[in-house]
């Protein structure tokens, strides 16, 4: 049909019109689709959610979750509350105080299910060197509790994936993500390289110590999808 409108019978054998309903087109973002129901974890100042909402047009199949409290967000990132107001204008939803470890028990977020879910750069904070085994340690616990609870709130159909963004070298290979996965039936489905001109307006941050609005160097890094180990 070539009009905007349908053209619709009554009962009594009038003719009226209706609008149609705007089919929306789908966008994509490298990884991400503006139809898929997107979960993002330790987002810092928000700017990589408010990435993909600027070139989805929308927001409404975005969560946008920080373990910062309000407050702590205002404290540490110069740019954070004017993100999170252009996210909830664009339809985020918008989290604080939400820990990637325990967020499986989180009461809004046991109600959702979702086709991406995503934790760029993890990181406990510096207690020790980056390379001293303590600090590894740390980091991987953090990586296995965040991706035991991903799966508890990721959709159960195929091509549903956990993404983590790190870095990759000599200590940051020793978080042995792989295997940390495949410990909870999570396989590899694949590693992309990470550039941060993909997603422009995306700015990562230190998020701990004295500076924390200040950024950190990438170096070499990449995106390590996993998906349901049952799923394809």
């Amino acid at each position: 049909m070539s009009s905007a409108s349908a053209v619709l019978e009554s009962d009594d054998g009038s003719s009226s019109s209706e609008e149609e309903p705007e089919v929306k087109k789908e966008i994509w973002m490298h990884h991400y689709s503006s139809a898929h129901k997107i979960l993002l974890v330790g987002e810092g100042d928000l700017s990589f959610s408010l990435c993909l909402a600027r070139a989805f047009k929308s927001a409404r199949n975005i969560v946008a979750t920080n373990v910062d409290t309000q407050d702590e967000l205002v404290k540490k990132y110069s740019n954070a509350i004017e993100n999170m107001r252009e996210l909830q204008d664009r339809g985020a939803v918008v989290l604080c105080g939400v820990d990637a470890t325990t967020m499986g028990q989180h009461f809004f977020l046991t109600t959702q299910r979702f086709h991406r879910i995503v934790y760029n750069f993890p990181h406990v904070g510096f207690q020790f060197p980056e390379g001293n085994r303590c600090q590894i340690k740390l980091n991987k616990q953090l990586v296995k509790e965040y991706m035991r609870n991903a799966k508890m709130l990721l959709k159960k159909e195929n091509g549903c994936e956990i993404h983590v963004t790190h870095k990759i070298g000599e200590a940051y290979d020793k978080w042995d993500l792989v295997k940390k996965a495949a410990k909870l039936d999570l396989v590899l489905y694949q590693a992309s390289p990470f550039y941060k001109n993909m997603y422009p307006g995306y700015a990562q941050k230190r998020a701990h110590g004295p500076s924390p609005d200040a950024p950190f160097n990438l170096g070499e890094s990449a995106t390590f999808k996993f998906r349901l180990g049952q799923c394809p």
